[in-house]
């Protein structure tokens, strides 16, 4: 149906047979890959070779982890795959026709859109919220809650929640994510199934005191599903209609769904990708990496292997890196006006002693003459 409202935007028959085989393509390779793994169970040998050795070595070191579960096989919630099928579906043929379209106006807005919604999530739910990087008053609180809602992503509450879960039980079965089990299940996977038993009692041990005890949050968390409709897609699809008398069908097939999914991803980028590709300058021995492709996709949360040693700085990068760090330059830009403050850092000592002890040789100053 919508090919056919489209088809003005197509000149020739065999491009409307290409994007219909090409929508028909991606749908198969993505059943595809769920349903090998659900019929893998989720757990395959090697993976549970991989994953009892891990344990093993964390018990040797006395490390906080849980003790090897016995398989199980997570039951999937056919809703969510669903929904994220037909999303994703929808979102790539409207990728398809935005070649064919010219409304610069609709992509700026977009662009903005999608900017605004990512820092809600990297500067609001991960750095402010779930590390407590840094501190900010009201005001900028309940910009990022609004960016947030944006992003069209789960409840504070359940995002800070499940983050704080994945960095304390980061790669086992105690991860919402886990790495371990592929790069579809850290992707979008996990959100296909129901949470494994051990995410879920470990999941009621997080300390959520200080979100409980925030009113603008807990606020949000009362009316979450009526701010998210209204700010992830009734204002941003109803702006373009109202100012520049823009379609509704373009506004809702753009910016209600593509932009979204796209949003999505790169944060799913960062679960997936930057925990499977890329070096590893300040811990060798843990899956999360830095990748340049990610930091830019989720405006700086690429760097992730420096994360991981120090979740607490608020850059969650060494250097600033604005080109790659939008999120970074978000807040420095309210520390300068006093909306931001107490930002924690880790020091250069800190960062030296690390790339010394267990980096992988990457980082530039990676050797003790350098270091010195």
């Amino acid at each position: 149906i919508a090919l056919w409202r489209h088809r003005r935007h197509f000149a020739a028959p065999d491009l409307r047979e290409y994007l219909i085989f090409s929508s028909i393509a991606i749908c198969k390779i993505v059943c595809a890959e769920f349903l090998t793994a659900t019929s893998l169970g989720l757990y395959s040998s090697t993976v549970n070779r991989q994953y009892n050795q891990k344990q093993r070595a964390m018990s040797e070191t006395k490390m906080d982890r849980t003790k090897p579960q016995s398989e199980y096989i997570q039951p999937i919630v056919w809703r969510n795959v669903f929904l994220i099928g037909i999303f994703h579906i929808i979102a790539f043929y409207a990728l398809c026709c935005s070649f064919f379209e010219r409304k610069p106006l609709l992509l700026a807005w977009g662009i903005t859109v999608g900017v605004l919604s990512g820092i809600g999530v990297t500067a609001g739910a991960h750095r402010l919220w779930t590390h407590r990087a840094y501190k900010a008053k009201w005001p900028l609180r309940l910009i990022l809650l609004a960016f947030y809602s944006i992003a069209g992503q789960n409840s504070i509450f359940d995002w800070v929640r499940d983050h704080r879960l994945h960095h304390q039980f980061s790669d086992t079965d105690c991860d919402p994510h886990n790495a371990t089990r592929g790069f579809f299940f850290s992707h979008v996977g996990w959100l296909m199934y129901r949470k494994h038993p051990s995410v879920i009692e470990k999941g009621r041990m997080i300390d959520m005191s200080d979100i409980l005890a925030d009113p603008l949050v807990t606020f949000h968390s009362r009316y979450f599903n009526f701010i998210k409709i209204l700010l992830c897609f009734v204002f941003p699809v109803g702006i373009p209609i109202w100012l520049w008398n823009e379609d509704f069908y373009s506004s809702m097939l753009y910016i209600g769904i593509l932009r979204y999914i796209i949003g999505l991803n790169c944060t799913w980028s960062v679960n997936s990708v930057a925990h499977i590709w890329g070096y590893k300058p300040y811990n060798k021995s843990i899956s999360p990496a830095e990748n340049n492709f990610v930091a830019l996709a989720a405006m700086g949360e690429g760097f992730h292997n420096y994360h991981h040693c120090f979740p607490w700085d608020y850059k969650a990068a060494e250097l600033g890196f604005y080109s790659l760090n939008i999120t970074t330059l978000f807040i420095d830009f309210f520390a300068r006006i006093g909306w931001a403050y107490d930002l924690k850092t880790a020091s250069d000592e800190m960062v030296k002693l690390r790339v010394i002890a267990s980096g992988d040789g990457t980082h530039p100053s990676s050797t003790k003459e350098h270091l010195q």
